[in-house]
């Protein structure tokens, strides 16, 4: 199996409002790039886009080691939060929706494809990829804002 590391990202200027992801793929020295965005979202809808885009990318199953300085994204699957909140439909422990269903649904069949790790890292604290996912995420949120601002 294929040892490959995601590295992810997720930004929005205001929260809702315009957004992008980034995600970084790595293996045996290869490196591809991924991003894009959306014109009214969240920063944690980015957050798990990042990592569901990046795992859709891999054309086999892999041994996947995700890195992401999102507490919401780590937590969700190391604590076993999405599973238990699928099990409930989409309801948390207070009874309450689960915010991003379709979201954690699609990266928990992701998940499923493939040997995945989440590993989660302090933001903007000067690791090389999650730097390079912000600034691809950040991009992705000004082409959107510049396209809205010519509209």
């Amino acid at each position: 199996m294929k040892e490959v590391n995601l590295y992810s990202d997720g930004a929005c200027s205001g929260n809702p409002g315009a957004g992008g992801w980034g995600a970084v793929l790595e293996y045996k020295g290869h490196r591809r790039e991924l991003s894009g965005g959306e014109a009214e979202t969240t920063n944690n809808r980015m957050e798990l886009t990042a990592v569901i885009e990046g795992l859709r990318a891999l054309k086999e199953p892999c041994r996947v080691t995700v890195t992401t300085d999102s507490q919401y994204v780590a937590n969700g699957i190391n604590l076993g939060w999405a599973e238990s909140w699928k099990r409930n439909g989409w309801r948390k422990k207070d009874k309450k929706p689960a915010l991003n269903p379709e979201l954690w649904d699609a990266l928990l069949t992701e998940i499923a494809r493939h040997e995945v790790t989440i590993v989660w890292i302090k933001g903007h604290a000067g690791h090389p990829e999650n730097e390079r996912c912000d600034a691809l995420a950040v991009a992705e949120w000004k082409k959107i804002k510049e396209q809205q601002s010519i509209d």
